[in-house]
């Protein structure tokens, strides 16, 4: 899922600072919602398969749960949307279990950078940044301001685009030094690497590289939820279809064959999770552990060879810091030693983050880290909803589209549940 938030001097829509109400994101869901609605025979089909596997997996004991972890912003909403958790107990599905994982970048970008780029900001660096960043709250406050949106309010420049490709235009015009927090996962990469391959950045625009990869997270997230031997570990996962489209189904294959749990790629429509969750229980029937592409209509096996060659060309494979986890061992892209010239961090000399000199950057009593990595629901948190909501967000995980405590906020308590149970059968 994506929000469009652009300057006012583009073309296209206004800008929007508020992803959830951008009139693009609504029309987005909107068509999610419509698509399902065309659908609710398939969804009861699945359901009931979802339930049969459910109960076979119980005869063989009553009291295990399945636990299946999804690893995308978007999948967390669809899921929690349409209520999806619900309808799963409504049709007398308990040993089940739907986990959110780590599927939001925004929301394991480090304070460090957050804090240099409000620093070069107020030292009339121009700052160019998604709009689901904008609001992000560092952990040190800078001249004041705890995020960018507050240091734009103090006079900071920060500009809001849609692409990496918008940034590059938008300096081209006023050629004042400018940095570009390159936030995302393998989907955004390209982005940045054909424009750099093509020669289209211009000299006084600089990136900040600030990508995370998905596998690596993947095994990190799973071997920290076995370490708790009083819970259960997790049982399947749903990748991330955007990632996928990219990174391809092969890259889950060493999650399959170490974990030995089933992995499907999925696309993002409810009947899309629910083919998911069928699979994995059906795989977990049935003893197998393999990779699954749902995803057919976006996703290939071996994913985009192309796009796979210009990040390769571009970046390098680095051990990366992930906000109040720590460093993951390659898990983050920088840019090669020829392509440097790009580099924000090196042109305005910022010592980059080291695990010697990172500290935990999460708030007082925020579980944001333990949500992104599926040990924890939002509900856990102690500030959820009370001193931390989506107008006032005190973690990271409540502020973009993607983050689980916002989606949880925003639409938890069931969305559309009752609604499609009852068009399904399974509600009166």
């Amino acid at each position: 899922m994506s929000c469009p938030t652009l300057p006012s001097d583009f073309p296209g829509p206004p800008a929007y600072v508020d992803c959830w109400n951008c009139p693009m994101m609504k029309k987005e869901m909107d068509a999610l919602e419509l698509a399902f609605r065309r659908k609710t025979k398939i969804t009861a089909y699945l359901v009931d398969y979802i339930r049969k596997y459910a109960e076979e997996l119980a005869k063989r004991d009553p009291k295990y749960v399945y636990k299946i972890m999804d690893f995308c912003g978007t999948h967390e909403w669809t899921i929690v949307h349409f209520g999806l958790r619900s309808v799963l107990e409504m049709a007398g599905v308990r040993n089940v279990e739907l986990v959110a994982g780590p599927g939001c970048p925004v929301c394991v970008t480090p304070s460090y950078y957050l804090e240099q780029a409000m620093k070069l900001a107020f030292d009339g660096v121009v700052i160019y940044t998604y709009g689901d960043v904008f609001k992000l709250p560092a952990i040190n406050r800078v001249n004041g301001a705890r995020s960018l949106a507050e240091a734009k309010a103090r006079g900071a420049d920060v500009r809001l685009v849609h692409t990496f490709l918008h940034a590059v235009i938008d300096a081209k015009k006023h050629n004042k030094p400018s940095v570009f927090l390159g936030i995302g996962f393998e989907t955004v990469a390209p982005g940045y690497s054909e424009a750099i391959l093509k020669g289209l950045v211009p000299p006084n625009l600089k990136l900040m590289s600030l990508v995370k990869l998905t596998p690596p997270a993947m095994f990190y997230a799973l071997d920290m939820v076995r370490e708790k031997p009083t819970d259960y570990p997790i049982s399947g996962v749903i990748a991330p279809g955007h990632v996928s489209t990219i990174v391809g189904g092969k890259a889950w294959a060493p999650v399959a064959e170490q974990y030995e749990i089933p992995v499907v790629v999925a696309g993002f429509e409810p009947n899309d999770v629910l083919t998911a969750i069928a699979e994995i229980l059906k795989q977990l029937k049935n003893g197998e552990h393999k990779v699954v592409i749902e995803y057919v209509r976006a996703v290939k096996w071996e994913g985009d060879l192309k796009a796979q060659s210009s990040i390769n060309t571009v970046f390098e494979t680095v051990d990366s810091a992930w906000r109040g986890i720590g460093y993951i061992p390659k898990s983050g892209l920088a840019l090669r030693e020829r392509f440097r010239q790009y580099d924000a961090l090196e042109h305005f000399g910022i010592p980059d983050l080291t695990p010697e000199r990172w500290q935990y950057d999460l708030p007082p009593g925020c579980k944001c880290a333990e949500v992104n990595l599926g040990k924890a629901k939002p509900t856990d948190c102690p500030l959820f909803m009370k001193a931390c909501t989506p107008d006032r967000p005190i973690g990271p995980c409540m502020v973009s589209v993607e983050g689980t405590c916002a989606i949880w906020a925003r639409f938890g308590g069931g969305g559309l549940a009752l609604e499609i149970a009852k068009e399904i059968g399974i509600a009166v």
